[in-house]
């Protein structure tokens, strides 16, 4: 029993609810989870901190962001210099700084460790003062604001690096730009608490989310713009707009979702790292959509170009194919060379020269792949056969199934795959049987020596007025001849063209002309000889005296003759 698709959609709208609240609730006891587990890693992390050495602008940075990033803002403001803040608001305020600290930081600094000092002192030459060192520069609406440590002496006499409190005062600006904003008041608490790989629970939520209406608006805006542009294209006579037109629809889905998916992840405040990720892949993605558009526009003009030159019969169709894989091939390693400066960072202009300064040694290696490229180059131009042909190479017979860069692939007429290299495949004796008009029509008929010359003179005229009168037979040259008489047959040559290049058809009409031939031959009252052999037993009786005499005379008189005339 078939449902109908309306009532598939109405109880699929009523279970949408129900479906976001069992999502939600996994997604809730996961979070919860993960922030267990980073509870205790956070208190194991905490403890091997504590037991770290402190005193050098790393160690200390990196215990500030180890303890923010497991959520112990208490034990963070301990690396937070607090001396311009109020001895009694430190302990509430010092968690909240050190919390809105590693928002901003996430949002628009990536911390690199290995970049600050090891040294108790910090970098001596910087250009900072004293017991000053930095820690990275962030941009901000009202200009940049620099991350300095400053080197504080604890109650203790130990001495350690903090965030310097000028830092510190810029941190409730920046977090106006940077922070959550309406999102801290709206959401509950533990979607901004709960971190997953430096996320909180709301924004992958919210990417989870956006990249599903992204999807749809991609969807929708696509199926808007081809009803927008199929009516201009139906005006045009010519059908290469239609093609060109289905072809772009995918590709344009695909870069129209990824351009709302980035419009959805801006107000989510991803952090440094994730917004790399997300930048890298998206570019990463609208590659892919740009080659694949462009490898569909080559498909479709190549294929319009390669019907107009067989149409018109101007030799180089065949040559299109190639063409769209070499064109294909560039568009490719162009696309290759761009994903690869998109997702390393990396100026790919080296790697181009390399490629160059490296050519011949690629040549060297690679010295029968390009034989064999020229070789289809040259099968290509010179056209001996094309795909589809059915040929005669070497010594086997098949037809050609492709030609590609490195090899040609043929199919026997065992229906296997012959695949041979272009290199030896042009240097073969090609026999091509596709470009033929017609098919040659030979046969020799062997009749029985007891077939007398009138019979033999009837069978002629009789087979000359078949072949003339045979609408499959061309008529010039169309022939007949007695040609010898065999060891043990009188030898009658056919010789005749068939009109047609269809070799199921010319087979057909041989057919009928051998059985013609057989009512023919029957019909002059001789038969086909067999292969035999005649023994014949005689004694000869010989030359009687008198010719005896008379031969022996006229070759004496010869004899003399030669000799007595003058030399």
């Amino acid at each position: 029993m078939s449902i109908p698709p309306v009532c598939v959609c109405h109880r699929l709208r009523a279970e949408l609810p129900r479906i976001a609240a069992v999502v939600l609730a996994a997604l809730l006891a996961a979070a919860q989870a993960a922030a267990q587990n980073d509870s205790e890693a956070g208190a194991a992390a905490a403890a091997a901190a504590s037991k770290a050495s402190f005193g050098t602008p790393r160690a200390d940075m990196e215990s500030f962001l180890v303890a923010a990033r497991k959520g112990d803002f208490s034990r963070a403001a301990a690396f937070l210099d607090l001396r311009r803040v109020p001895e009694s608001e430190r302990e509430s305020r010092g968690p909240d700084l050190a919390r809105r600290l590693k928002i901003v930081l996430d949002r628009s600094l990536w911390v690199d460790l290995d970049a600050l000092s090891e040294d108790t002192e910090g970098f001596p030459n910087d250009g900072l003062r004293a017991r000053r060192d930095l820690v990275g520069t962030i941009s901000s609406q009202a200009g940049d604001v620099a991350i300095h440590l400053d080197r504080v002496l604890d109650v203790d006499g130990t001495s350690r690096w903090r965030i310097s409190g000028g830092t510190l005062a810029q941190v409730p600006r920046l977090y106006e730009e940077f922070g959550y904003g309406p999102v801290e008041e709206l959401l509950p608490r533990v979607f901004l608490d709960v971190h997953v790989m430096e996320l909180a629970l709301w924004q992958w939520i919210g990417a989870a989310g956006g990249l599903v209406l992204a999807f749809m608006a991609g969807w929708v805006a696509a199926l808007g713009l081809l009803a927008l542009c199929r009516p201009l294209v139906r005006r045009s006579r010519s059908e290469i707009d239609n093609r060109l037109l289905d072809a772009t629809v995918q590709p344009l889905r695909l870069a129209l979702t990824l351009g709302f998916f980035h419009l959805v992840t801006l107000p989510l405040g991803l952090s440094v790292p994730a917004g790399r990720f997300v930048g890298g892949t998206l570019e990463v993605g609208l590659a892919v959509a740009t080659t694949w558009l462009l490898f569909r526009i080559v498909d479709v003009l190549g294929d319009q170009i390669s019907r107009r030159l067989l149409r018109s019969g101007v030799p180089g169709a065949h040559f299109i194919p190639l063409g769209q894989r070499s064109l294909k091939v560039a568009i490719g390693l162009f696309s290759g060379l761009y994903v690869i400066s998109a997702v390393f960072q990396r100026d790919v202009t080296t790697l181009v020269a390399g490629l160059g300064i490296g050519g011949l040694a690629v040549a060297l290696a690679a010295q029968k792949t390009i034989e064999n490229f020229f070789g289809g180059v040259f099968l290509a131009v010179d056209r001996p056969v094309r795909p589809g042909d059915f040929c005669r190479f070497g010594e086997r017979v098949g037809t050609v199934e492709d030609i590609g860069f490195r090899s040609t692939r043929i199919r026997t007429l065992g229906r296997t795959l012959v695949t041979i290299p272009n290199s030896e495949f042009s240097s073969l004796h090609l026999e091509n049987f596709a470009p033929r008009d017609r098919i040659l029509f030979h046969s020799v008929l062997g009749l029985r020596y007891e077939t007398t010359p009138d019979q033999v003179r009837h069978a002629l005229a009789a087979i000359r007025r078949m072949l003339l009168s045979h609408p499959k037979v061309e008529p010039d040259p169309a022939r007949v001849r007695f040609v010898g008489l065999g060891s043990y047959s009188l030898d009658l040559e056919v010789f005749a063209y068939v009109g047609t290049s269809d070799w199921n058809e010319f087979l057909a009409v041989r057919e009928d002309l051998l059985l013609r031939l057989m009512d023919i031959v029957a019909g002059s009252g001789s038969g086909f000889a067999f292969p035999s052999q005649t023994n014949y037993v005689a004694r000869d009786d010989g030359l009687d005296a008198e010719q005896a005499r008379l031969a022996e005379e006229e070759i004496r008189a010869l004899r003399e003759k030669s000799e007595g005339s003058p030399d």
